[in-house]
């Protein structure tokens, strides 16, 4: 792939929160997973794990836990991502924490990326009551919900929203 045409894929990329009620199929979920899988992760301990979410009563109940976030009902599938504590605090003690959370928002990436190669929809939603998803997931204590990533067959926005240019996020040797 020549450079342009990444620069294109990541620009023709968007948030979509319309979907279509059909499921995503098996072998989309398995592409999805399996690009996850691929991403870094600190000391390669892969410290994410994600819930599969496909069942209509599950997501509805997600979705409420999303400040009623329609989106997250509507899309084929719901893929729970959560940081695995235990696996990056048993090689690095309390930072392990962070590196959790970076493993998993890295896989989730990953993921919604993956979902775009597939010509699928995505939207990365990280507002939602960790407690209540939780709850509706039985998440282990050590387990901590980062993001419900919505995958389907959307209608994206007819006009992507702009973007910030580069240099606003950029700094040279110092801030």
């Amino acid at each position: 792939m020549e450079s342009s045409d990444f620069q294109d894929f990541l620009n023709s990329r968007s948030s979509v929160r319309s979907y279509e009620s059909d499921p995503l199929t098996e072998d989309e979920i398995g592409y999805i997973l399996d690009c996850a899988s691929t991403a870094p992760s600190a000391g390669n301990l892969e410290s994410w794990d994600v819930i599969v979410i496909t069942d209509e009563d599950v997501k509805a109940a997600l979705a409420q836990a999303a400040f009623d976030q329609k989106h997250v009902e509507q899309a084929g599938a719901i893929f729970a991502v959560c940081a695995n504590y235990v696996r990056s605090m048993s090689r690095y003690g309390e930072r392990g924490i962070l590196y959790g959370l970076e493993d998993a928002t890295i896989a989730c990436t990953y993921m919604m990326l993956a979902a775009h190669a597939k010509k699928l929809h995505s939207c990365w939603t990280g507002s939602f009551d960790d407690e209540d998803v939780r709850e509706i997931l039985t998440l282990p204590q050590h387990i901590r919900p980062i993001a419900l990533l919505a995958v389907g067959r959307g209608h994206p926005p007819v006009v992507l929203t702009g973007r910030m240019e580069p240099g606003g996020h950029v700094h040279r040797d110092i801030w």
